[in-house]
């Protein structure tokens, strides 16, 4: 770690004085990339991220957000006012753990996992559902298998071992992830009106109290190694960089939480992930317009001789700073040793600086190694004004002679970034807190919240908790999940390809039912110092801020992850978009044909196809190159309007099943949809009809196509097909048919399992 000599001169300025090495080691990592987003901060205005439903927006650990009344569960956010909101509220939050995963794949995507749990439970919530977005080098490369396992081992072990839910997320495979893999984690949690924290320290004289793991040397560092391009050497040289997680501390840490969220004991709280303690307690008090005085000798360590700026800057995982009134300090060591954790008092709120005092040993006499303005360390850091260039569209250069059909259609099909994730999901428990209404492996997950107050399992159907808040049929909230980005898309269009990724989350919730409510981003790129990186990273910015304004659904916390860079070199410009929307109630719409009732049923496509094959992965897998499909709204119908007609669509009495059509288009959606008993018989009019992936398009499989076609409103509505009852996908495109059967989709769509069995 060393403070760059810009820096180092606007300090000594400020300080008028030379930093010691602890104080040059805080601003180093507090003024890194990673906290201080001195890169994006510039482009990030471009966000709404306001609203009735917005309780908490960015700049806290996690964004709240209030749940709107069951009955007001189905209306699009902008037309709810604030009467229809109740205090029922979820926390959202999403982090990247990316060189941390390249360096060690299970440490590193564990503790991802673990940080966005704790930025959950610092808002006084408690979590119930994890989402995680994947990114990954080819398939066929043994480097990308290996931190592929590593990563779904590392998140099933840490979720599963915490039991909090992964019910959701996406998983791609790229080549320009080959020397830079992603791992973006996104956590919801429950809470109320009456159990909200921040992490806004509130008065001079309160405590802080550090509770949970002892403090040793594993993470040291974290910031600034995620703050610059990665080494050749990075896996042994970063190792020390990178956090060890102890899940089952953290599940302990987790009900200790609550414990003492429940007796009002916690006045503000942050959780300790980038940069430590330091980052930590420098944040809390600098929000709070406040100061701190920090005795680094408290602080209970697990490794012996440590110094200062090592008991600073540790990201040793499962630990948690909390801003405790005088007369409750007993309690909550009561609580930590209840929980068998460590509990320090290490400091108290002032009205001055932030100071820390170090001794290192019993009879010496303790010096001051830091001394500055908490307000000038956590947010003094400079912005970058860096040049950028915007890409270049690609050309129309469409494979000449085309594949055959039949082979086009297996290609697409059986490619790692389309077929069957099973073989991740399955490892992950999904169902664990009994609230998870539908599970992995459809569009979205749907969680049930039915209670009134946060933590704990949902409570059955009938019980007294469910009824304050359940309307008169019984059913609570359906909250709804999607998380995912296309790097086919933005690598070929930043801006379009980012806003596709808004549309196809959103997308993603309608096929369920479901409006949006709000949304967090993981905002990853390369080098800002490259301007055509720094140019498709602001076009990503724009176009997901355009999008998800149009949808209206706030942006109200997220993460940047930039530097992600190697000697393979950058990786695509990646949005990854986590939306979060409300159905009244639970059930939704398979996506799975149904058989029994294919003889009075059609299949029919809502919503306006595209024109083009840019970004697609029948253009992966064929070659050529195109120009990105114009989106839907190019119609004057608004994202927010197509979002809602598409979920009322889907809620419509007369649709037995729904699937969105994304990665692969149709002929992918289709075979998707097909069982062992129940086919489809479709006929497409060309290549683009059957492979090019606009979102904002669901298939539909309805007994009543008329009154669909009415739901749908002002959207395209075509007729597809018939269901059949053999199990077979058969596809006539043009003058070209082919057929598949489940068996043979099956197999195809199963290469991951099979590859890794």
């Amino acid at each position: 770690m060393s403070l760059s000599e810009p820096d180092r001169e606007l300090v000594v300025a400020e300080l008028g004085r030379e930093p010691t090495t602890a104080e040059a080691a805080l601003f180093e990592n507090l003024w890194s990339e990673h906290c201080a987003y001195r890169s994006s901060r510039p482009l990030l205005s471009a966000f709404e991220s306001e609203g009735d439903q917005v309780v908490v927006g960015p700049g806290d650990d996690a964004a709240v957000l209030a749940l709107p009344e069951p009955d007001a569960a189905d209306v699009p956010a902008s037309e709810r006012d604030t009467d229809d909101y109740g205090d029922q509220y979820v926390t959202f939050g999403v982090e990247s753990h990316n060189h941390p995963s390249f360096v060690d794949p299970f440490d590193g995507a564990a503790t991802g996992v673990g940080g966005i749990v704790r930025d959950t439970m610092s808002m006084g919530a408690y979590p119930i559902a994890l989402l995680d977005s994947l990114y990954f080098g080819g398939f066929d490369r043994e480097r990308s298998r290996y931190l592929f396992e590593g990563v779904v081992e590392g998140i099933s072990h840490y979720g599963n071992c915490i039991g909090v839910p992964t019910v959701g997320g996406s998983v791609a495979f790229h080549g320009g992830y080959e020397g830079n893999p992603l791992v973006n984690v996104a956590c919801v949690g429950l809470t109320d009106a009456d159990r909200l924290v921040t992490a806004t320290a509130k008065a001079p004289g309160n405590k802080l109290v550090l509770v949970g793991n002892g403090t040793g040397r594993d993470g040291l560092g974290g910031a600034s190694f995620a703050s610059e391009d990665l080494a050749e050497d990075a896996e042994t040289e970063d190792r020390p960089a990178v956090q060890v997680g102890d899940p089952y501390a953290e599940k302990r840490l987790i009900e200790c939480n609550e414990a003492l969220v429940d007796e009002n004991l916690v006045l503000s709280a942050r959780d300790l992930g980038a940069a430590g303690l330091g980052g930590a307690s420098s944040e809390l008090v600098a929000k709070g317009g406040l100061g701190a005085r920090i005795d680094l000798d408290a602080v209970h360590q697990r490794e012996p001789n440590m110094n200062a700026t090592e008991i600073l800057l540790a990201e040793s995982q499962e630990r948690m700073c909390y801003e405790v009134a005088p007369e409750d300090v007993e309690r909550v060591a009561a609580l930590a040793d209840r929980f068998d954790l460590g509990c320090s008092v290490i400091g108290e709120v002032t009205d001055g600086n932030y100071v820390c005092e170090f001794a290192g040993d019993a009879d010496a006499e303790p010096e001051t190694v830091v001394d500055v303005d908490a307000e000038y360390l956590a947010d003094g850091a400079p912005m970058n004004d860096l040049p950028s260039e915007a890409p270049s569209p690609p050309e129309r250069d469409l494979p000449d002679p085309e594949p055959a059909l039949g082979d086009a259609v297996e290609a697409v099909v059986s490619a790692p970034s389309t077929a069957s994730k099973r073989w991740v999901y399955r490892q992950y428990d999904h169902e664990v807190g009994a609230r998870t209404a539908l599970k992995p492996g459809d569009d979205a997950a749907i969680m049930a919240i039915r209670e009134a107050a946060g933590g704990g399992e949902a409570p059955a159907e009938g019980d007294d908790a469910a009824a304050d808040v359940a309307d008169s049929d019984g059913a609570g909230v359906g909250l709804a999940l999607s998380s995912g980005a296309n790097p086919n898309w933005t690598e070929t269009a930043p801006y379009e390809g980012a806003r596709a990724v808004a549309v196809e989350n959103a997308t993603n919730l309608a096929a369920k039912g479901a409006v949006p409510l709000a949304a967090v981003d993981c905002l990853n790129g390369g080098n800002p110092e490259k301007p055509d990186v720094y140019g498709g990273f602001k076009g990503i910015v724009d176009g997901l801020a355009d999008a998800c304004a149009a949808l209206g659904a706030p942006v109200v916390g997220g993460n940047v992850s930039l530097y992600n860079d190697s000697v393979e070199g950058p990786i695509p410009p990646t949005p990854t978009l986590a939306l979060i929307g409300t159905k009244r109630g639970y059930d939704a719409p398979p996506a799975a044909l149904d058989a029994d009732r294919a003889g009075d049923s059609e299949l029919l496509l809502i919503g306006a196809s595209g024109d083009a094959l840019g970004g697609s992965e029948y253009l992966a897998q064929a070659g050529g190159s195109d120009r990105f499909p114009e989106l839907p709204d190019a119609d004057d119908i608004g994202l927010s309007d197509i979002a809602a007609s598409l979920a009322a669509v889907a809620r419509h009495e007369s649709t037995l099943a729904t699937h969105d059509v994304s990665d692969g288009g149709l002929a992918v959606a289709l075979a998707e949809l097909v069982t062992d008993a129940a086919g489809a018989d479709v006929t497409l009019p060309d290549r683009v009809a059957a492979f090019d992936e606009t979102p904002g398009r669901l298939v539909v499989q309805t007994t009543d196509p008329e009154a669909v076609a009415e739901a749908a409103g002002d959207l395209p509505v075509l007729r597809l097909g018939d269901v059949t009852t053999d199990g077979t996908l058969s596809l006539s495109v043009g003058d070209e048919s082919t057929a598949l059967d489940a068996d043979a989709i099956r197999e195809l769509r199963g290469v991951i399992e099979r590859e890794l069995a």
